[in-house]
Parts: C-alpha cells; sequence; structure tokens
C-alpha cells in the first residue's frame, strides 16, 4: 500500500511522501495566486473555488487571505457558505460544509492528526480523519475543530470554542472543550440578542 493510499484510507503515513508532494504543491501553488486576489474579483474567486474544491455549490465568498494544505482540493462546499477573514482547513482530509454555513474570522478546522507515541512521531507520521459540518451552522469567530467532528445542522459554536466532540444539532454549544449549553428555543426568534427584539428591526 502506497502513503498516498494510507492517507485516503485514514491510516498512519508519511505526509512527506514524494507522490504526495506532487499532488499537493500544484494545489498549494494555485492557493498562492488565489490569495493574491483583489476584492472585486469575486468571478476569479468562485473560479478558483470551482476548479480546485471536491465539490462547491453556488453563491459561496472566502474572505482573504485563505490557507489549506491541499488549496481545498479536499472540501466539499455547500451553498450560500461564507466565511471571513483567515479560515485555515488542515484539508489532508475531506472536509464537507454544508448549505448557508457562516465561518467567522481565525477558525481552524484541521482533519490531520498525529500519534502520542513519541515513537511513531518522530517518524513524522500523520492520520486524517474527516469533519462534517451541517447545514446553517453558525461557526463563531476564532474556533477550532478537531479531526473526525460532526456538528449537527442550525447548530451555534460559540467563539473561541474548540471543539473535541460531536455536537449535535439545533444547539448552542461553547468552551474549551466546546459543550452544549442550550437548545435553539423559540425565545430565539423573538430575540436576536439578549433583549433586542427582531420585530424592531422591520
Amino acid at each position: 500500500m502506497t502513503e498516498y493510499e494510507k492517507m485516503i484510507k485514514g491510516l498512519l503515513y508519511d505526509p512527506g511522501d514524494e507522490e504526495i508532494a506532487k499532488k499537493q504543491i500544484p494545489y498549494l501553488d494555485k492557493l498562492w495566486e488565489f490569495n493574491q486576489l483583489k476584492p472585486s474579483q469575486t468571478k476569479e474567486k468562485e473560479t478558483y473555488m470551482k476548479e480546485v474544491f471536491a465539490e462547491c455549490g453556488d453563491n459561496n465568498y472566502i474572505e482573504l487571505p485563505f490557507h489549506a494544505n491541499f488549496g481545498g482540493h479536499h472540501v466539499h462546499l455547500g451553498s450560500y457558505v461564507y466565511a471571513n477573514f483567515n479560515l485555515t482547513l488542515i484539508d489532508d482530509g475531506h472536509i464537507y460544509i454544508g448549505d448557508r454555513v457562516m465561518i467567522g474570522p481565525n477558525v481552524t478546522i484541521a482533519t490531520a492528526g498525529h500519534p502520542v507515541d513519541p515513537d511513531l512521531r518522530r517518524k513524522n507520521l500523520q492520520y486524517n480523519k474527516d469533519v462534517h459540518i451541517g447545514e446553517n451552522v453558525w461557526i463563531g469567530a476564532g474556533v477550532i475543530i478537531m479531526p473526525g467532528i460532526t456538528i449537527g445542522k442550525n447548530t451555534v459554536i460559540g467563539a473561541g470554542s474548540i471543539v473535541t466532540r460531536d455536537i449535535p444539532e439545533n444547539c448552542i454549544a461553547v468552551g474549551n472543550p466546546c459543550r452544549v449549553m442550550r437548545e435553539v428555543s423559540e425565545r430565539d426568534k423573538e430575540y436576536f440578542y439578549k433583549n433586542e427584539k427582531v420585530a424592531d428591526c422591520f
């Protein structure tokens, strides 16, 4: 089994393998070019996502700079996704992001991990576990999502949280490690911020 085949299967592998590097570097070169685009070059941004990402829906927008180990080539993006500045996707494994997900600034979504055993780590070994983010999720600023995590639809992950376990749908979760604080409720339909009413905005 080649190192690339091990990588795809989520097994321990050598990420510095020559075959893997040959596949990875062209995407990193394209990513460098992507990060040079002007804010007004929205069509060029969309072209990059459609050509490089594993899947890409419509009406997505990523603020630059954007960082990704494979340039986003292992990212599966729905439609109407917005990502703020400095999104980092450790996309050695696959990252699935549903429709209408909002991602705050300085968020990291990681699929790559390393063995705890120090002798294995000396061999520079790595493994990848896919991340799944459901539709209509809001990920706050500075969140870190660890390998293998699933976040259910309609959930809010509070700013600065470190997500080390799966989070169910329709809830608000915060902290380090990230834990469910409460479910999304009927009150959230009436109030958008503390005691400020949605009805007062229309």
